[in-house]
C-alpha cells in the first residue's frame, strides 16, 4: 500500500463519503477525516480509513459507467445467492456514484489474503495450513458454482478467444513458430467434446490469490467481482491451480511441488458433489486448458523478470499439451 494523505474537505468525494457511506458504518460524524492509500500498485483501487472511528472502505474507480454497473450488479447478484453471511462471504457494495469518476464503495473485509497464506505456508513448510485453506476455498467455489448453475451449456469458444488475446500479448517473448504451436494446441482443445458438455455457472472470473481473504474458522471472503460471469466452472478451478503452480515456481523453483496441493484442491472441490469421483474426473479433463491459459496470462506481465516469463510460457505449453494426452 502507498499512503497518499487525506481526502480534502472541498473534494466532492469527501461529501459522498461523509453523507452517503459513513452513516452505513458508524453514527453520523460532523467532521470526519479520511486517510487514503493506493492498493497493490493499482491506479484505481484505494483504501479509505476514517481517523476517529477507524472505519474502512475500499473505493474503486472505473473507466466507464458500464464497468461500474457490472461490478456493482455482480456483488448484489452473488450475495443474493446466500453469500451475504459466513462462512462464504462476498463484500457488500455500499454505494456507486458515476459523477465521481464512476466510483464504487465496497465493504472492507478483514482477514489474511490467500497469497499471504501460500507464501507463509511455503516459507514455514506448513503443508497442513495450506491444505486446510485450499479445502475451504474449494468448498467456496463448489457452493458458488452449484448454487448458480443454469440449464445451458458452457461456451468454450469464449475461453479460446481469451487465450488468443493472451497469446497476442505474449508475442514479443515467443520464439519462432511458438505462437503457431499454441494456436494448434488451442484448436485441439476446441475439438474436445467435453469442453462444452457441462452447464454454465456463475464463475468468480478473477480467481487469483489476491482476491480471497480467510477469516477465523476458515471463513472465505471475496470482493472483486468485476469479471464474474456465466461460464465453465473449470475456469475458476483451473485458474487457481495455475496460480498455485506459479507460486511454487517462484518460491521453490519447482512447479511440480505444487501438484499435491492442486490435487487436494481439486479433490476437495469434487467432494461437494453427489458422485465425487465422477466430478473429479470431469473437471480434471478441462482444468489443464485453464491452467495453461493462466500461466500465459501471468507471463504477459512486463514487470516480471524476462527469463521467468519464458519459464511460464514453457510451463503453459506443457500444461496444454499434457491435458491432451
Amino acid at each position: 500500500m502507498i499512503y497518499l494523505g487525506t481526502v480534502e474537505t472541498d473534494d466532492d468525494l469527501y461529501g459522498y463519503l461523509k453523507y452517503d457511506i459513513q452513516p452505513q458504518l458508524t453514527d453520523y460524524l460532523e467532521d470526519p477525516a479520511y486517510h487514503v492509500w493506493r492498493l497493490n500498485g493499482s491506479n484505481d483501487v484505494f483504501l479509505y480509513e476514517e481517523r476517529q472511528t477507524g472505519a474502512r472502505i475500499i473505493g474503486k474507480f472505473f473507466e466507464d459507467k458500464k464497468r461500474l454497473e457490472r461490478e456493482y450488479g455482480n456483488l448484489v447478484k452473488v450475495r443474493s445467492y446466500g453469500f451475504d453471511e459466513e462462512p462464504f462471504y462476498v463484500a457488500a457494495p455500499l454505494g456507486k456514484n458515476e459523477d465521481l469518476s464512476n466510483f464504487l464503495a465496497v465493504e472492507f473485509c478483514t482477514g489474511e489474503l490467500l497469497g499471504d497464506v501460500i507464501t507463509r505456508a511455503v516459507a514455514d513448510k506448513d503443508e497442513a495450513l495450506l491444505y486446510d485453506k485450499l479445502g475451504a476455498l474449494a468448498h467456496f467455489f463448489a457452493e458458488l458454482h452449484n448454487r448458480t448453475a443454469i440449464d445451458a451449456p458452457a461456451d468454450f469458444g469464449e475461453a479460446c478467444d481469451y487465450m488468443d488475446r493472451v497469446i497476442e500479448q505474449d508475442e514479443s517473448l515467443l520464439t519462432d513458430g511458438e505462437a503457431d504451436v499454441l494456436y494448434a494446441l488451442r484448436d485441439q482443445w476446441r475439438d474436445k467434446t467435453e469442453m462444452g458438455e457441462d452447464c454454465q455457472v456463475l464463475i468468480h472470473g478473477d480467481a487469483t490469490p489476491a482476491n480471497f481473504i480467510f477469516g477465523d474458522f476458515d471463513v472465505v471472503k471475496t470482493f472483486d467481482l468485476e469479471r464474474c460471469q456465466y461460464a465453465d466452472r473449470a475456469s475458476d478451478i483451473g485458474r487457481m491451480a495455475g496460480e498455485l503452480k506459479h507460486f511454487f515456481m517462484l518460491a521453490q523453483n519447482d512447479g511440480l511441488a505444487a501438484e499435491p496441493f492442486i490435487d487436494h484442491f481439486l479433490r476437495e472441490y469434487a467432494a461437494r458433489f453427489p458422485d465425487a469421483e465422477a466430478a473429479f474426473n470431469a473437471v480434471t479433463k478441462r482444468v489443464p486448458f485453464y491452467m495453461g491459459t493462466t500461466l500465459l496470462r501471468i507471463g504477459r506481465n512486463f514487470w516480471i523478470d524476462r527469463d521467468y516469463r519464458r519459464r511460464l510460457i514453457d510451463e503453459a505449453e506443457k500444461c496444454l499439451q499434457g491435458g491432451l494426452e
